[in-house]
Parts: C-alpha cells; sequence; structure tokens
C-alpha cells in the first residue's frame, strides 16, 4: 500500500492548511513512534484507537453503547472495537448484572499494562523532542498549544466528520 504524501517537507508558507498538516504530521509521527515502541515491547497489534477506547473504558464507558458516544461511533462500531480488544486480550466482558442482555466491558492486566507502556513511552518520546528543542522551547510550544485548547477539556472521540464518513461507508 502506498502512503500519499501531501506535505513535501518544504518550508512552510504560513497558511493554515500548512499549519494543520504540520499539527497533523506532528501527531503522526509521535503516535508512529509510540506504536512502534509498543510493537517492540511486546504490544505487536496496538493501535491508537485502542488507546482512545480504553481511555474511554478506564472512565466509565463499559458497554457498547457508551462506548459509541464516548468515542462518537455507532454502537456497532464500538461493539467491534469491544470484539478486537477482547481477542487481542486488552478487555474482558460479562454480562451485566443489572441486565443479562448488556455486556459490561472491563480492562484486563494486559490492557492495563498496555496504557502504563504507552504512557511511559510517550514521556520518553517527550524527552527526546525536549533534547531536540531544548527545555524552554518544548515548555513554549505546549503552553502555546494549551491556548489553543483553552479550558475545553480534549476530547478522544472521532471530528464529527470522521464518523459522518464512517456512517456513509467511506
Amino acid at each position: 500500500m502506498s502512503t500519499c504524501k501531501i506535505y513535501t517537507g518544504r518550508m512552510p508558507t504560513g497558511s493554515g492548511a500548512d499549519l494543520a498538516l504540520l499539527l497533523l504530521g506532528s501527531y503522526r509521527n509521535l503516535v508512529d513512534e509510540v506504536v512502534d515502541e509498543l510493537a517492540r515491547r511486546g504490544f505487536p497489534d496496538a493501535r491508537p484507537s485502542h488507546e482512545y477506547a480504553m481511555r474511554a473504558i478506564q472512565a466509565g464507558a463499559d458497554n457498547a453503547s457508551a462506548l459509541g458516544r464516548s468515542l462518537a461511533i455507532t454502537k456497532q462500531a464500538a461493539a467491534k472495537t469491544i470484539a478486537a480488544l477482547t481477542e487481542r486480550g486488552y478487555v474482558t466482558t460479562e454480562a451485566s448484572p443489572l441486565d443479562a442482555r448488556r455486556r459490561q466491558v472491563h480492562l484486563t492486566e494486559h490492557g492495563l499494562a498496555l496504557m502504563r507502556a504507552g504512557a511511559a513511552i510517550f514521556d520518553e518520546v517527550r524527552a527526546r523532542w525536549e533534547q531536540r528543542l531544548g527545555a524552554g522551547e518544548l515548555a513554549r510550544l505546549e503552553e502555546q498549544l494549551a491556548q489553543f485548547v483553552g479550558d475545553s477539556p480534549i476530547r478522544l472521540d472521532a471530528p464529527g466528520w470522521v464518523a459522518r464518513d464512517q456512517a456513509d461507508g467511506h
């Protein structure tokens, strides 16, 4: 499979589109580095979407409906995510004590270990970024990005247009 290369590595033009691509590229490089290192550390099947789902489960999304709402995906897509996480041993499901038709989702120790390893690797990558930029510059970058996030909680769900694309089969 070939990768579509949108950003050519040239100096940014100062356009909004270049800014968006630089932010996206930085995020992708950060996440790709973490996923590669997770594979080296014994989690070869870990994906970024697993992290988002497991964080939502840890925060209380304990069934497909709640997970779907948390990630802004359909209940069917959430059920597929839960099935993938169960198959990999990151979560277990059991009948709800309140409604036997409902399945409750729980993180396993293996899932928690993945989350701990991922957090440690993100810290290691951040330390490399700090070496590259300098402590002051990285702190400044983080402060600047925090200004754009503001007081809004950082959402782990897919943007609305991703959910719409998935619903449309794109």
